[in-house]
């Protein structure tokens, strides 16, 4: 590879600076970069706020959330299940909450890292949940309120971008709010949309279109900041 991953271009914070849902999808096919690992990103969810009683946010601006209610593009790390920690990165305008939950990554390099971090071999295993990549690409509790903008943890742009298909479908392991198709997924790559995924119903499309976008449809489908804003 003749140009490193940590070569690309950084998202700046506007691109965090706009509504979740917006966020979410255009961060699909974007590269996570820590350190020598880093891997494309695939699966998403979105967190929308006070109104999504799902989200965090929802319970108001606690010690653990005000990282969520401060400057977009920072990154709010969660411990879950008394063994995982789970990677989102800030979204919306300072002052409203809103988050992006990194779900599955595509290995890209330091996969012998990935390997040794994790004890496996096969690729598609190795950052195919959200517990699973941060144990693979060395992220903690550590990198809570960390700058994504700047610094060793970045989310950058890849060399070239192909159009996508994307799906929607419901989150899983939440029980609030468990109906909202705010799960977003690229189709046809290693170790995403598995476990609980189902594609997303007739009510679910509507809702989603209203969010923003769409559900099923090639990416990117409109002039959005990622085709847009950042040439």
């Amino acid at each position: 590879m003749a140009t490193g991953w940590s070569d690309l271009e950084i998202l700046p914070r506007e691109f965090y600076a706009r509504p979740t849902v917006e966020v979410a999808r255009d961060l699909l096919g974007m590269v996570l970069v820590h350190g020598r690992t880093a891997g494309r990103i695939v699966e998403v969810e979105a967190y929308l706020g006070l109104e999504d009683g799902a989200a965090h946010a929802s319970r108001g601006v606690t010690p653990r959330t005000r990282v969520l209610f401060g400057e977009p593009g920072h990154a709010y790390v969660f411990f879950i299940y008394g063994m995982y920690e789970c990677l989102n990165l800030v979204a919306e305008r300072e002052g409203t909450p809103g988050c992006v939950l990194i779900r599955a990554l595509e290995p890209l390099s330091g996969i012998g890292i990935m390997r040794r971090r994790r004890g496996l071999q096969r690729i598609e295993e190795l950052a195919s949940g959200p517990g699973k990549l941060t144990i693979a690409m060395g992220i903690s509790r550590i990198h809570n309120g960390a700058d994504v903008t700047r610094g060793k943890l970045t989310v950058r742009r890849p060399p070239q971008r192909e159009p996508v298909r994307i799906t929607a479908s419901a989150r899983i392991g939440i029980r609030k709010a468990a109906d909202r198709p705010l799960r977003f997924c690229v189709e046809g790559r290693p170790g995403t949309c598995g476990v609980g995924f189902q594609p997303a119903s007739p009510l679910s499309a509507g809702l989603v279109a209203a969010w923003k976008g769409g559900c099923d449809q090639d990416w990117p489908p409109h002039q959005s900041w990622s085709t847009a804003q950042a040439r």
